[in-house]
């Protein structure tokens, strides 16, 4: 049996009570809401008396019973307006039940509730809504933690990270300014989706549960279908299979992903996160660049109004032309050191001479990987483009026009934080079956993020895929950087957590 706190037992028995009143306290018919805080706080103009036919609904956030009288706040989606509720208004007759026993005694903070009548403004300048008739539309069972304000103090905030994360439903209740990030982030993929359009791409989708988990190097999660009998991975990455549909024909391809990678949770990672990769054939990777230069300022404008965001302690400024830097002089720069030419050997010895951890399963590409990511990474700051990754770390990329030792890849760091990977895609079916087998040679060593050879994709591109450029950006880090955020979970309605361990015993009870 589940336990109840006082407070809960005795909204339990109001609920009873208004049962015994004959009042619904989840009523099925519809309500016809008609206005809400914010619109009322805009069109209502006291000198032409207008919005005298008013019917809002929303969550009861206080109340002040004086009397026959009383003021409340209630919320909506909108924001908050004071509502008047008057006895002898919404119990014209007789019979004063409605007031003083439902709305006095039977209804509490959070419930939620409809109010028929007028906008006025109160003898002390408050804009409110003079009610009518008040409806219960739902009963709720459950205390909220009321935030409290006094002398410029907040006193019960709900700040708890656990809390939030875990009940966001009671976050975006008591802290509204929790959906100002999440209205954010939906203006940031229509930005997008906009930008993509208008340069004439096909939002498209792909699968999610795939027999090969490809198109990045990555733990994955792995299910079972019962009916083939057959292992099915959760898609770590929606790359190959958008490139099949340029070698089908189409110019350009995007999709907003969602993607599962089998690791670990920190701040800016989440092992369900959103992605968004875009293809565009008879492009490369230097286009590439200038196409998200333009896009970020875009979003930029469209989310803040300004190239200018806020990010921790830094100014951080989308507009412009940002910084191009080779991998290898970004490791010379930073951590003072020449690794272009080193085999494996003289790489593992080099990161132990600077300290680095290392695994003995890693290769060349993660070596440098992991030199770049101890020495360089929280060096950029602002936008910057780190380009022309050795062909060890990017087994999916074009060699370079002029160095094939090298790709033409860009990873885009803001903050000390990846954004977003892209390159000219290698499109040379034999190049990339050889690319396959080396990273399946990596992991008979042990690396369990290395690729899967994937011979239909291969398959594919021996039909001919044209010149083509791409990029994934993780769309949850950059509503983190749009909305100046420092936690991936603040900008994900439900992150992963641990299981709740209340539940969990409540459950077994």
């Amino acid at each position: 049996m589940a336990e109840y706190s006082e407070q809960e037992l005795i909204r339990r028995e109001s609920l009873a009570k208004l049962r015994e009143l004959g009042i619904e306290p989840y009523p099925a018919a519809e309500y016809p809401v008609n206005a809400d805080a914010a619109s009322i706080k805009r069109e209502y103009d006291p000198e032409k008396g207008n919005l005298q036919d008013i019917c809002i609904a929303g969550r009861l956030m206080s109340r002040r019973i004086m009397g026959a009288a009383s003021f409340g706040e209630l919320q909506d989606e909108s924001g908050r307006i004071q509502i008047y509720v008057k006895r002898d208004e919404i119990c014209p007759g007789e019979d004063k039940t409605m007031y003083n026993t439902v709305w006095k005694k039977l209804l509490d903070i959070g419930d939620i509730v409809g109010i028929k009548g007028f906008a006025f403004i109160t003898q002390t300048g408050q804009l409110s809504v003079h009610a009518k008739e008040l409806t219960l539309l739902s009963k709720s069972l459950r205390v909220l933690p009321i935030v409290k304000e006094q002398d410029g103090q907040v006193f019960d905030a709900f700040t708890d990270p656990e809390l939030r994360y875990r009940q966001r439903y009671v976050d975006l209740i008591v802290n509204p300014q929790v959906k100002d990030t999440f209205i954010k982030r939906a203006k940031i993929i229509a930005t997008m989706r906009e930008y993509f359009n208008e340069a004439g791409c096909l939002e498209v989708e792909t699968p999610i549960l795939q027999s090969i988990p490809g198109g990045a190097t990555a733990r994955p999660f792995v299910t079972h279908h019962n009916a083939l009998d057959i292992p099915l991975y959760l898609r770590i990455a929606n790359e190959l299979y958008l490139k099949r549909l340029i070698v089908g024909g189409y110019n350009g391809v995007y999709e907003f992903a969602k993607d599962f990678r089998n690791e670990g949770m920190d701040k800016t990672h989440n092992p369900e996160f959103t992605c968004m990769e875009i293809y565009v054939a008879y492009k490369d990777y230097n286009w590439m660049m200038r196409f998200v230069e333009k896009m970020l300022e875009r979003i930029s404008l469209a989310v803040n109004g300004t190239t200018q965001v806020k990010i921790g302690d830094n100014e951080i400024d989308f507009g412009g032309t940002y910084r191009r830097l080779p991998i290898l002089e970004a490791i010379r720069e930073y951590a003072g050191v020449d690794v272009s030419g080193m085999d494996e050997d003289a790489l593992r010895d080099t990161c132990k001479r600077l300290g680095v951890e290392i695994e003995p399963s890693m290769g060349k590409g993660k070596l440098i990987d992991a030199i770049f990511g101890a020495f360089c990474e929280e060096k950029l700051v602002q936008p910057t483009f780190i380009i022309d990754y050795p062909v060890e770390m990017s087994p999916l990329t074009k060699r370079h026009r002029s160095n094939p030792a090298l790709t033409e890849r860009f990873e885009l760091f803001v903050c000390g934080k990846e954004l977003a990977n892209a390159y000219s895609e290698l499109n040379d079916p034999i190049d990339q079956l050889e690319r396959f087998e080396e990273q399946a040679a990596l992991k008979s060593k042990g690396d369990d993020e290395a690729m899967y050879i994937d011979l239909d994709f291969v398959r594919a591109l021996e039909y001919g895929m044209p010149p083509t450029s791409g990029l994934g950006m993780g769309i949850d880090r950059l509503t983190m950087f749009m909305t100046g955020q420092t936690t991936i979970q603040d900008v994900l309605f439900f992150p992963q957590m641990r299981p709740e361990k209340v539940l969990k015993k409540e459950n077994k009870e």
